[in-house]
């Protein structure tokens, strides 16, 4: 019998590489933490010299390979940001925008390439198929959001019209961080789409408070998060949610009063590692295990049995969640745990981001009060702010503009009317005009101050009516109008 030939250390080395090379950035980085603590294992157990010097070899191979995949050294406890947190493989060399949870950053006028962002984060484009299909299900005419690509991608949208075709009901949870006070009118987005989508369907609503995760991130005290989330709950349901179709929860009151919101909780923290939540979100060694452990806060509304009251202890009832697509890192975490704690993964609608009034670049920040048009702004503040910090995709002279036209792609005035404007003809014919140069940017810039002033007034308004009684309503656990 003749014997295998032993594999020499140049065969050995070549097969190392071209495993490696298939590795993902993250789980290059694994590897390496994986085999730095093998190297101290051994050194602490005092191994032979020669098994310890194989396996330093080995850290030292992977090391380089980390290097050379990502650009980066490798450093305990720091997984490769840019890489993971978008899930692709291209660098922040290759790729400008950057979207996690808590930064939105591109260098691009027009802002962030979404077309990019679906295929790096491996969702579906919400097409004319799609949307034709809702329109057919519901028998409305398809919100301007969906029909401007304002909501742009989907998971499993089919397969909740699936069902809903076959009298199978579903519920809709979204939420909202109350990080400040006042918010701003990006922050209605989620929640004009999500009362759209409650009254076409007719099915209950969860709205999520996170005044945890803001005082985990935010140099605020616990009583004051609270007191944001209950503040913020005005304006949610200033937007007009049926009281019987609609439950508002803060997570730091309910979660304690709520065995099966914390029972889900424990569940999907039992399912997902350390390693991969720092992959995920980018945590480090110093942020606090709060941090570390929240978004499984998050993940648990997925699932119908955080809401025995709603939906009768069933746990089976499918949850769709309309969000802006910088949350979708939670929400594929949760559709990674779902099936191994048997429950439906959830499916999701992403919208676009709401730009700044300096430009599209970053998201808004309700710290800035000059980044966007507050809810609370008066009719005065509105049209000032308008004025002065648009950007503007207009020439630099008159005659300029007149010969040459403005451009709506990076025109924020424009970009704002095709949020709020809900007529598609004045739509299209303010962009004609205004890329034809017969509108000027000041004449825009009017339009769109016609356009918000009501819509605020209007806002504050129907909040006045929404008293702390009502507000107490809202957040009560209860069975809503539903039979389950």
């Amino acid at each position: 019998m003749v014997e295998s030939e032993e594999p020499t250390s140049g065969t050995m080395a070549d097969s190392l590489i071209s495993n490696l090379e298939s590795l993902s950035p993250l789980q290059l980085f694994e590897r390496v933490t994986e085999q730095g603590e093998k190297v101290r294992a051994l050194k602490a157990g005092k191994a032979p010299k020669d098994e310890i010097d194989a396996a330093v070899r080995m850290l030292l191979s992977l090391k380089l390979s980390y290097k050379t995949t990502t650009g980066q050294d490798y450093q305990a406890g720091l997984p490769p940001k840019d890489l993971v947190l978008i899930n692709n493989g291209a660098t922040k060399e290759d790729d400008e925008d950057l979207v996690d949870p808590w930064n939105v950053q591109t260098s691009n006028a027009k802002g962030v390439d979404y077309d990019k962002l679906i295929v790096r984060f491996g969702s579906s484009k919400i097409d004319t198929d799609l949307i034709n299909r809702i329109e057919r299900a519901t028998g409305q005419k398809p919100h301007h959001f969906l029909r401007r690509g304002i909501f742009f991608s989907h998971r499993d949208m089919d397969q909740v019209l699936d069902a809903y075709e076959n009298k199978k009901s579903f519920y809709l949870y979204t939420g909202r961080g109350p990080s400040s006070q006042a918010m701003h009118v990006g922050h209605l987005i989620p929640f004009m789409f999500t009362k759209w989508l409650q009254e076409v369907f007719d099915v209950p609503l969860v709205i999520q408070l996170t005044d945890d995760e803001k005082y985990l991130w935010k140099d605020m005290t616990v009583e004051k998060a609270y007191e944001y989330a209950k503040e913020n709950a005005k304006d949610i349901i200033a937007c007009g949610f049926d009281i019987n179709k609609t439950f508002i929860f803060s997570d730091l009151d309910y979660l304690g009063a709520s065995p099966g919101f914390y029972k889900n909780i424990v569940k999907v923290q039992k399912h997902v590692t350390f390693n991969q939540v720092k992959g995920i979100f980018g945590f480090t060694d110093s942020d606090c295990i709060g941090k570390i452990s929240f978004p499984a806060i998050q993940a648990a509304p997925s699932f119908s049995s955080s809401f025995p009251q709603i939906f009768n202890g069933k746990e089976n009832i499918q949850c769709l969640i309309p969000c802006a697509i910088d949350q979708d890192p939670y929400f594929r975490m949760t559709r990674d745990v779902a099936p191994r704690i048997g429950q439906p993964k959830p499916a999701l609608l992403h919208s676009v981001f709401f730009p700044a009034l300096q430009g599209a670049q970053t998201k808004m920040s309700a710290s800035d009060p000059n980044s966007s048009i507050f809810l609370t702004d008066t009719p005065k503040q509105i049209k000032t702010k308008i004025n002065k910090h648009a950007f503007s995709g207009g020439r630099d002279t008159i005659e300029e503009h007149r010969k040459y036209g403005g451009n709506c792609d990076v025109d924020v005035s424009f970009m704002y009317l095709t949020f709020f404007l809900e007529d598609d003809d004045r739509l299209e014919q303010l962009k004609q005009a205004y890329t034809s140069g017969e509108l000027l940017t000041g004449e825009l810039k009017k339009v769109l101050i016609e356009t918000m002033q009501p819509l605020v007034a209007a806002h504050q308004e129907r909040r006045k009516q929404v008293t702390d009684e009502v507000v107490k309503q809202f957040m009560t656990p209860r069975k809503l109008a539903f039979e389950f």
